[in-house]
């Protein structure tokens, strides 16, 4: 299978002349770079939901569908779904809308996100986190199988022989789990049968070959083929080395420094970040450098699928723009080539 390549977004807020622009802006900017993504070349444009501030997408279906209406050919995706706070059968809906809309083209990533803003949004408990998530995938799982569901849990109300509507033209919808590199995770994409898609934003991608091999084993068990796995990881495509990363790293650090300042990160240094784009997940360079990196993780991990996060809080989008010509003109045919 010829591995296929993606770009995800969450709808950063960027900026224009210093200042941010409006989330309204940021949507529509969030469209115009998908369009040339499907131009360009790319296999897969991925939009991603939060509830905050510096990201402006909250509702990913109804930015694909915009998507959807002036694109032919990419796919359209989440990343991901935060199904632990919302309903799976609205989920569903949606992505089988989307779905109708482009022709097939549509693909439910869900997981459970790196950010809890939804949970007291929508009034779910934190403390119902793993199980909240267990359950909606279970109920999503029964739905996506076809015809009357029959469904009973803890968390929303049972289901006795309920069609739901519409259906998916060409079903089943096509869904992957997004996982951050839990064993029990990367079994759950197994038993559930779905790809596997690993946000890897730190660190030696080659430290979770490890759970591409359980998953393989996990499948195996279960007398199952091997299904598709991807891999999610921050980056940015610039015209050579040395400006891309001086172009990157200052809005890079403002994102990363405003999350770390609720987490507890330290203030990101320029050698650290240096160091995590020579030899870590920060896909960070020249369209050879990027592309020779990205094949090296393909290999390493047996990948079908690569989708890189270009958008970095307030990067402008005259610089994504450019990210997303190089990253599909140039440095996707430069992969395929490295990998034949």
């Amino acid at each position: 299978m010829m591995t296929e390549f993606g770009l995800d977004t969450f709808g950063d807020v960027t900026e224009a002349a210093g200042a941010p622009v409006h989330p309204a802006q940021a949507i529509r900017d969030t469209v115009e770079e998908a369009v040339l993504a499907d131009q360009a070349g790319v296999d897969v444009f991925g939009v991603g939901e939060h509830h905050r501030g510096d990201f402006a997408i909250s509702s990913p279906e109804t930015v694909l569908a915009a998507i959807a209406a002036r694109t032919g050919r990419i796919r359209l995706a989440s990343a991901v779904t935060v199904l632990s706070s919302d309903d799976p059968v609205r989920v569903y809906q949606r992505f089988a809308t989307l779905d109708a809309l482009s022709s097939g083209r549509a693909e439910a990533i869900l997981g459970r996100g790196s950010f809890t803003e939804s949970f007291p949004l929508f009034g779910y408990p934190l403390d119902q986190y793993e199980r909240l998530f267990n359950e909606k995938l279970d109920l999503f799982a029964a739905i996506r199988r076809g015809g009357p569901v029959t469904w009973r849990g803890n968390v929303r109300p049972a289901l006795s022989a309920q069609d739901i509507y519409p259906p998916v033209e060409k079903a089943p919808l096509a869904t992957w789990i997004g996982v951050g590199g839990s064993p029990q995770s990367v079994v759950r994409a197994a038993h559930y049968g779905l790809p596997m898609l690993l946000a890897i934003i730190g660190g030696d991608p080659a430290r979770f070959r490890p759970f591409v091999d359980l998953y393989a084993r996990a499948l195996q068990d279960r007398n199952q083929p091997m299904l598709p796995v991807g891999v999610h990881s921050p980056g940015y495509v610039g015209r050579d080395d040395a400006s891309a990363a001086d172009e990157f790293f200052p809005d890079y650090k403002r994102m990363h420094d405003g999350i770390g300042s609720t987490r507890g990160w330290p203030p990101l240094q320029r050698a650290a970040f240096d160091a995590e784009v020579r030899a870590g997940s920060l896909y960070v360079g020249g369209p050879e450098t990027v592309a020779r990196k990205i094949a090296a993780t393909v290999r390493t991990l047996g990948l079908s699928r690569f989708h890189l996060k270009y958008s970095a809080g307030p990067l402008s989008h005259d610089r994504l723009m450019g990210c997303i010509e190089r990253y599909g003109r140039q440095v996707i045919p430069m992969v395929r080539d490295l990998l034949a």
